[in-house]
């Protein structure tokens, strides 16, 4: 690299570009890091739905407390996102202004990429695949599974046929 100029250097005297500032989105970081979340555009598809929801919370929030209308809306809200699992109780709509992007990201994503986790019939290995109220009851782990057998056995379930598996 070339020596710099006297106004050049003057110009990049504050500059840092070994320390790259994060600015703002220091909390994008955190969230894909934590939920493993690989791609930044599923990142920005969370927050754009999270908005959407707050904005729809505001307007509805502006409407008298007695309208039916707002009555309707403020109910298929709560059931849509209760239904989604984004939220843990229909209560009001202090749950929906507070959403965010973590709401709708699960825990277990290195189970589901490691092809623990089967929903029905099949092996989930998609950490974005979306599991709604109704299908809670058909998660389950896959017969082959090492966690499965330890489960079992700390609680003493696991069978002799199951162990030589």
């Amino acid at each position: 690299m070339r020596k710099l100029k006297f106004h050049e250097q003057k110009l990049l005297k504050k500059t840092n570009f070994l320390e790259y500032d994060k600015g703002k989105g220091h909390r994008e970081g955190l969230v894909t890091q934590r939920y493993r979340i690989v791609e930044r555009d599923d990142y920005k598809k969370y927050n754009g739905i999270c908005l959407m929801v707050q904005k729809q919370v505001n307007i509805i929030k502006q409407m008298d407390p007695r309208d039916p209308f707002r009555i309707e809306m403020t109910g298929m809200l709560l059931d849509k996102l209760y239904n989604m699992g984004v939220i843990s109780t229909k209560s009001s709509l202090v749950k929906c202004e507070n959403l965010s992007v973590s709401s709708f990201c699960s825990l277990a994503v290195t189970y589901i990429e490691q092809g623990h986790v089967h929903v029905g019939p099949e092996v989930v290995t998609d950490p974005a695949f979306l599991v709604t109220r109704n299908m809670d009851d058909f998660i389950t782990w896959v017969d082959s599974s090492k966690i499965k057998k330890k489960v079992m056995e700390y609680n003493d379930a696991l069978d002799d046929y199951d162990a030589m598996a």
